[in-house]
């Protein structure tokens, strides 16, 4: 049973499927709360765990995805490690708060930032970990150069796989906003939708996931985790073993006497 709070929502949808993860400071601009990070890995490995969620929705509260760490806070010595020396901060980094980054990115089902507002710092660093971003007009992404820091939860790994090894230098040299328009062009953001519409587009891109086989989606999304730090020769052979089992998958087979039979499929994850 996971463990709710307050600053961040947890709401299923059984007849849909979605998992609805929520920011909840909206009159921070959903900055993050000193657990954050670990409540969003805790809720998506809940989400993970329960039968009834096929897909999972990190959004925000308000007009802000997530601003990332609260400076204010920051600034009045809330968030201080107890080990103040360069090694206490690293190990908190390496040892903690990272570790809650790289749960997000090994959830088992898919998962969808709806970039409703800034993402900024950790905020951005989240979006980065799901594997599909959605976004509006009012989508903007900022790293903490402008406050001397680097993007320090996985963005460095992830942001050259998805928009390019220039695109991301450009925007780890100079910093600052990445408005709607360019992250789209980048490939940052998949979808690039009127912020009106925002939700129902989510939504439909939802649907279209539980559609599709749930064994094909889990097994395949470790091999293509796998594979941005992998050969050729090691993919191929994780993807031959992965077929065998597939193709044996009640799933699988109900897949396919659903498309011979002209009906919608009824897959249970087996």
């Amino acid at each position: 049973m996971v463990e709710l709070v307050d600053h961040l929502l947890y709401e299923i949808e059984e007849e849909t499927g979605i998992l609805w993860i929520r920011f909840n400071r909206p009159e921070r601009m959903n900055a993050t709360a000193p657990d954050t990070p670990q409540r969003v890995a805790e809720y998506m490995a809940a989400g993970d765990a329960d039968p009834r969620v096929r897909v999972m929705v990190l959004t925000g509260v308000g007009r802000g995805f997530c601003a990332g760490n609260d400076m204010k806070a920051v600034a009045a010595g809330e968030r201080r490690v107890q080990d103040h020396s360069a090694h206490g901060s690293r190990a908190h980094f390496a040892y903690y708060f990272q570790d809650c980054f790289r749960r997000i990115s090994e959830t088992k089902k898919p998962t969808i930032a709806m970039v409703n507002g800034p993402a900024a710092g950790s905020g951005l660093d989240m979006s980065l970990h799901c594997d599909l971003r959605i976004g509006s007009e009012n989508t903007r992404f900022f790293t903490y150069q402008n406050v001397g820091q680097i993007i320090e939860n996985g963005g460095y790994y992830f942001l050259p796989r998805i928009i390019g090894y220039g695109r991301a230098m450009e925007l780890a040299y100079m910093g600052g906003w990445l408005d709607a328009e360019r992250a789209h062009q980048w490939g940052l953001l998949n979808w690039l939708v009127p912020s009106e519409d925002l939700e129902a587009e989510t939504r439909a891109v939802c649907k279209r996931i539980v559609e599709s086989p749930p064994l094909v989606q889990w097994i395949g999304k470790r091999i293509m985790r796998r594979g941005l730090d992998s050969t050729l020769e090691t993919t191929l052979e994780l993807s031959a073993n992965a077929s065998g089992i597939l193709h044996q998958a009640e799933d699988s087979q109900e897949a396919r006497q659903a498309f011979r039979e002209k009906r919608t499929p009824n897959f249970r994850g087996v």
